[in-house]
């Protein structure tokens, strides 16, 4: 087997402010390119693992000279990787105390929205449609009503889910289907407006009887397209 001809190269290249240290070795016989490929990938983890920073070769293959050429390229670190920032496993004191400001605002918001004459409990949501608490609990775990849950004040229900006649908007079940199965998304989205819904709320389009409207927005906030 003959062996491969090898010319390296000394001189630098950049790149999208990448420094680069290259040298190339051609090879006229597809198993010699076999061998050093493997050879230089190889070498090319050991590089990395030794310098600390990114190591990695380019292959080219020009069919008019029957050759194929692979060039190892070494990235010199970027200012960023130069200075790495020392992840001590703690979280920030500062982002701490934000997330826990946030976390007790979402608490009393909560307790706001429950504690509202729109909001009421299981036995009381259960006496307006005529039913048992148990059969009203079922239906919330089956998504067939909403009830959002209040920690101390225990789930509480909107009493504007009920159409005019009296009964849970038929969408509800779809709804909690498409929005994960969670209360307070299907609450959000049927008291907050949406561009889908011509500026309307969820549950504004529900009371016009616009439900093909109403599931097909939710649809789109389940994909993540913007509002």
């Amino acid at each position: 087997m003959a062996a491969p001809k090898r010319s390296n190269h000394s001189g630098t290249a950049s790149h999208a402010g990448v420094a680069a240290l290259s040298f190339t070795t051609k090879l006229p016989a597809q198993a010699d390119f076999k061998k050093v490929l493997l050879e230089r990938y190889q070498e090319a983890i050991a590089r990395s693992r030794k310098i600390g920073h990114r190591v990695s070769f380019r292959v080219e293959v020009d069919p008019a000279a029957g050759a194929q050429t692979i060039t190892p390229v070494e990235e010199q670190p970027s200012a960023s990787d130069a200075f790495p920032v020392e992840d001590t496993g703690k979280p920030d004191a500062e982002l701490e105390a934000a997330l826990a400001k946030a976390r007790e605002r979402g608490r009393k918001r909560v307790a706001e929205i429950v504690a509202g004459e729109d909001m009421l409990s299981a036995e009381a949501f259960a006496k307006l449609l005529g039913t048992s608490r148990v059969t009203v609990n079922a239906k919330r775990q089956n998504g067939q009503v909403l009830g959002v849950n209040g920690a101390k004040r225990g789930f509480r229900f909107p009493v504007w889910q009920l159409d005019k006649d009296g009964r849970p908007f038929g969408a509800l079940p779809v709804l909690h289907a498409t929005l994960g199965d969670s209360a307070w998304a299907v609450y959000r989205f049927l008291v907050s407006r949406h561009g889908a819904l011509d500026g309307r709320t969820g549950l504004r389009a529900l009371q016009q009887g616009d439900d093909g409207s109403v599931l097909a927005a939710a649809e789109g906030i389940a994909r993540g397209d913007f509002d």
